[in-house]
């Protein structure tokens, strides 16, 4: 059944308008008709089985009928990103959001190539994940941030697994805690000395290796995370 996230609270009856966009993804792409079924959820309220109650000149109005999930949240796991090229920025936050990350941080680190980053776009490209793999929240992802700010605000309580392409403990030994992690994926150059010695020297930073070749950040971001996640996520449930 088509899946649609909404921002509206929900409860039973109650009517949501859709975006123009949506409303024409529904009944022009899908081909949805007036009484027809499908699921919406905002984040907050679960999931709901709402159907189509008006069709009008200018998209559509549905309406919750009834909750057929309850809200969950997925593993408490961050993602931190250099911003590479813009496909492989997408390509990193749709695969967060479909291994379940709840935030994904964009930063800059000193052999960062800069590039325009458009949150409207990667937002988007998060919805349409969540949409599609069944999860009941939708990742944020954030403004890129210098990698220094970063960590001077970090919260010691969240651990940080450092991917470092120099060399650390495999993941399978090293990430055996559970609890709120995060993950740090460098540049294509990789990360600066001046950037790892401040990394291995904190006391909250696991280094970890992602094996022998060398690895593009795109593909490290989804190993790191199919990684952790094996180690101490969810893919047991």
């Amino acid at each position: 059944m088509i899946r649609l996230h909404v921002t509206p609270d929900l409860s039973p009856g109650v009517g949501v308008a859709p975006t123009l966009d949506q409303s024409r993804y529904l009944t022009q792409v899908m081909r949805l008709k007036l009484g027809d079924d499908l699921l919406i959820f905002n984040g907050r309220d679960g999931e709901w089985r709402a159907t189509i109650a008006e069709v009008l000149k200018k998209g559509v109005v549905l309406r919750a009928e009834d909750q057929v999930r309850s809200q969950t949240l997925g593993p408490d796991l961050e993602l931190i990103v250099a911003v590479v090229k813009k496909s492989r920025v997408e390509t990193i936050v749709e695969k967060a959001a479909e291994l379940g990350a709840a935030r994904v941080r964009l930063t800059v680190t000193q052999r960062t190539n800069v590039e325009h980053v458009r949150l409207d776009r990667l937002d988007a490209i998060a919805i349409e994940a969540a949409e599609q793999t069944g999860r009941l929240d939708v990742p944020t992802v954030d403004d890129p941030l210098k990698l220094a700010a970063i960590l001077d605000g970090w919260d010691a309580s969240r651990r940080l697994m450092f991917c470092d392409e120099t060399g650390g403990a495999p993941v399978g030994s090293a990430i055996t805690q559970p609890g709120p992690w995060a993950i740090l994926i460098g540049p294509e150059g990789g990360f600066s000395p001046e950037e790892r010695d401040r990394l291995r020297a904190l006391p909250f930073t696991t280094a970890v290796s992602l094996g022998p070749r060398i690895l593009r950040a795109d593909t490290a971001a989804i190993a790191a995370m199919s990684l952790w996640q094996a180690a101490v996520g969810d893919w047991e449930r």
